[in-house]
This record gives structure tokens, sequence and C-alpha cells, in this order.
């Protein structure tokens, strides 16, 4: 039977803004109105899932993870984690997770690497034979060794949320928040990052609950996500759900033997996207053809080198939900 390790109820919150009139009348006297970053959202995360949340700036992902993490108080309904309220058992609700922040350290600015880790051992009680095995393991992984005995201040943003990401799980959570972890990194760093967490998700069994702007990393690592807009929980299901239910465009790319004339490669549903030389990009609605069937009309009528199918990205697919809705 699965475990649900992270629950949440109606939840809700609402922040006070200043309504800003002039500089002089908001000098003498200010008015506040009430600005909803979350309205009544429900979640249930179960033990090792991998979930992602999505959205546009101040959509409430942030607000949300705030809440699960205990640095918020809700402004109504509920949520509990591993069976704690974590806005009202901070201390307890701290040892059950790892929290990394892409913008934000919990490592000693002026102190070595090491010497953070040091702390952090000390503060949760890790055992040196565990904090050692662990060290040795998210060295390895995360390629840290040669940061240890750097200043903090000294990292680039890459090598300190590498050393983070580390430091968030020394302790052995079981469930680790992500807050744009790998926003401002290269490539190489992203895949790094992106590595490591399938690996501790995989191998650990660790709850990971990612909120990121990069389509690369939900695409890569998670199977569910979540979509929040205006506050609101417009989303929650299988990443291929959603490819199936809105990704209705494949793209066929052919390679043809000899030059093909572009209204010779119109049916019904298919649109040439593009032509170069002897290759065609053909954009398919899978509602109004089969590609399957666009594939054998061409292999009756024309040679070819090569054939191959794009599927929709997600990023693609986002866009279109938010300019045109479920």
């Amino acid at each position: 039977m699965s475990e649900v390790v992270i629950e949440a109820k109606n939840l809700g919150k609402e922040f006070k803004s200043l309504k800003r009139e002039s500089a002089v009348k908001d000098l003498f006297s200010r008015t506040y109105k009430k600005v909803k970053a979350l309205k009544n959202v429900n979640l249930k995360v179960e033990r090792g899932e991998f979930v992602g949340i999505i959205g546009p700036n101040g959509a409430g992902k942030s607000t949300l993870i705030k809440i699960l993490t205990g640095i918020l108080t809700p402004s109504s309904g509920y949520a509990k984690v591993l069976d704690l309220i974590p806005y009202e058992k901070r201390k307890e609700n701290a040892r059950n997770i790892g929290v990394v922040f892409g913008w934000r350290s919990q490592l000693w600015w002026d102190l070595m690497v090491k010497d953070s880790y040091e702390l952090l051992k000390h503060l949760y009680k890790i055992p040196e034979s565990r904090f050692k095995e662990n060290l040795e393991t998210f060295s390895s992984i995360l390629d840290i060794d040669k940061y240890l005995k750097k200043p903090v201040r000294k990292l680039s943003l890459g090598e300190r949320v590498r050393c983070d990401l580390a430091a968030s799980l020394f302790h052995d959570p079981p469930i680790l928040f992500l807050d744009e972890p790998t926003i401002g990194l290269d490539v190489v760093a992203k895949q790094q990052i992106r590595d490591f967490l399938t690996k501790i998700n995989r191998e650990r069994k660790v709850t990971i609950i990612i909120t990121t702007h990069d389509m690369g990393d939900i695409e890569e690592l998670c199977k569910r996500i979540l979509i929040v807009d205006k506050g609101k929980k417009i989303f929650d299901g299988l990443i291929d759900d959603i490819k199936k239910k809105f990704g209705t465009e494949r793209v066929l790319i052919v390679d043809f033997q000899d030059p093909v004339e572009k209204n010779k490669l119109k049916w019904k549903g298919v649109k040439v996207l593009d032509t170069e030389e002897n290759r065609a990009f053909l954009g398919i609605n899978t509602k109004k053809a089969s590609v399957s069937e666009i594939i054998k009309k061409i292999l009756s009528k024309w040679s070819i080198y090569d054939i191959s199918i794009e599927e929709p990205k997600v990023e693609e697919i986002i866009r279109k939900i938010y300019r045109e809705g479920l």
C-alpha cells in the first residue's frame, strides 16, 4: 500500500500589498490590498515520487514550497509533511526534509565548504560513519572534492548549488524540496545535478518536489507535474498524460532520395512546415490523421533514405495551455 508523505487540503495564502497612489500621499497615509498567492490547493504526494511544480512568475509555486517547508503559515486550509504540520513544528519538520533554494545558500559564506558540512553534521547529530559515507558518495557523484577547501563565497553559482545539494542530504531526509535549483547554470552543471537527483530518487527512494522554469528539468526528471496559475492548481497528473491530451501534433522528418514537390505532400491533417533540398518537415495533427498511415502513403509513392518522428516538447504544450487554457 502506498504511503502519503505530503498532503495539502484547501491551502490558501494571502499577502498584504501596499496600494501605491503617490509618493507624497503614501508618506502620510497608506492603504493595502490583499493578494491571493494560493487559492484552495489540494495535493497528495506519495513516498518516492518525483513531482515537478511549474507555472509563470507569481503563480504561487514558491509560496506552496515555503508552506510545505514551514517557512510560511497558510491563511486557510492546512498542510502535513510526514504527519507534521510544518509551520507549527518547524524544528521537527526540518529534520525530515532537505531544502535547496537556487538563489539562497544554506552554507556559511566565509567558511570553507568542508567546515560548513562539519557544522551541519553536529546540528543534525549525524553519526561520523554515516557522515563520511555520504560525503564520499556525494563528492563522487557531484564532483565537489575540489571545492571542499574553498570558502563558499569563492564558489561559482553552479559549484555552490552542487555543494548545497550535498548539504541538504547529509542527514538522510526522506523528502527533498528544490526551488529553482538549476537557475542560471550552464548545460554541464545542470546535467550533473539532474543525474544526481535521478540517482537519489531511484536508489534512496527520496521523495522530491521541484519548482522550475526549465522544461528540460521537468522532461528529464519528473513523471508527474503540477501546473499552478494565479494561485490555482490547474493540472495535476502524469507528464505522459498531458502529452497525449494536449500534444496532438507530431513532426515527421522525411529524407527523400529525389526532390519532391511540396504540393504533393498535402493530405488531410498534414501541413508542410519546411523543406530543405531532399528533406521535408511535415506537421501531423494526430486528431485528424494517423502518423502510420501518412508514412505508408509516403513509402508507397517515393524512395526514402530516412524517416523520423519528433514528439511534442512539454515546453510547447505548457505554453499552449497558458495561451488557450485547459
